[in-house]
């Protein structure tokens, strides 16, 4: 269980990004964050990894408030987040064996990675990682030789690498069409269903929300507007979404700019 409590980020600059923020994540959910750019959905996902770190409040992963984790301990917890980004955040000019292999660094001592000296059980449990998002014959070429939908797969296979309880996909199909997106979205469909894996992703498109949601946040100016099942997000009316996304805001879907 994922607990957010009072969550605040005031940035060096003044910037508040998140305001109060309050929430639970059931296990074996899928959580979806919505809202517009600038909501807050980014800095909320980074401060649950703590790559940002909170103003104030509690962020507590089966009781524990990770907020207070340093050293060894920050370490071993972050092995169990894994993280899948918008811009791949790949290593373009290594191969895609190195680029999974690398979701290993939190096991593995530094120096086999600098060396590139891998065990045969984490080469191995690369190999069954890209086989999970069909690329099993992709683990030689460049980073830079896939596509966009390709290089997306192999972020989520290396984040399968940490032998994750969770997931936080930030903006994972922002970058690409509507197609890919479901693609990308289904294969974190299938981790969080067959391997049990929560998984906390941020999405703009309400198709995409209703499709793949289990539960769903939104956030406006750093505050949380929303809270709901797959069913709330469903039946959402025109005010309560005009809640979320501002007044002038019109519902479209992914499907409707495929040009």
């Amino acid at each position: 269980m994922l607990k957010i409590e009072n969550l605040t980020k005031v940035y060096d600059d003044g910037t508040v990004a998140l305001r109060d923020v309050s929430f639970e994540v059931e296990d074996r959910s899928f959580m979806v964050v919505i809202g517009l750019s600038g909501s807050g959905k980014s800095t909320l996902l980074r401060c649950i990894n703590r790559l940002i770190e909170p103003t104030q409040g509690r962020i507590l992963w089966n009781d524990t408030d990770i907020t207070k984790l340093q050293g060894a301990e920050l370490r071993r917890y972050r092995r169990k987040v894994g993280m899948v980004f918008q811009q791949f955040n790949l290593v373009l000019r290594s191969s895609v064996m190195t680029n999974v292999l690398s979701g290993r660094l939190g096991y593995a001592s530094s120096w086999r990675s600098l060396i590139d000296s891998w065990s045969k059980d984490d080469r191995e449990r690369a190999r069954r990682a890209l086989d999970r998002v069909g690329l099993s014959e992709k683990g030689q070429n460049r980073a830079d030789q896939l596509s966009g939908g390709q290089q997306q797969r192999v972020g989520i296979a290396r984040a399968l690498m940490q032998d994750p309880d969770l997931i936080l996909a930030d903006e994972p199909v922002a970058s690409l069409d509507p197609v890919l997106a479901h693609t990308i979205l289904g294969y974190l469909e299938k981790l969080n269903k067959e391997d049990g894996i929560t998984v906390m992703c941020s999405l703009h498109y309400l198709d995409l929300v209703q499709r793949y949601g289990t539960h769903v946040v939104g956030l406006r100016d750093g505050r949380l507007v929303f809270e709901g099942d797959n069913e709330d997000i469903r039946q959402m009316t025109d005010e309560r979404f005009k809640d979320i996304y501002g007044e002038e805001a019109v519902r479209i879907s992914a499907t409707s700019i495929t040009g």
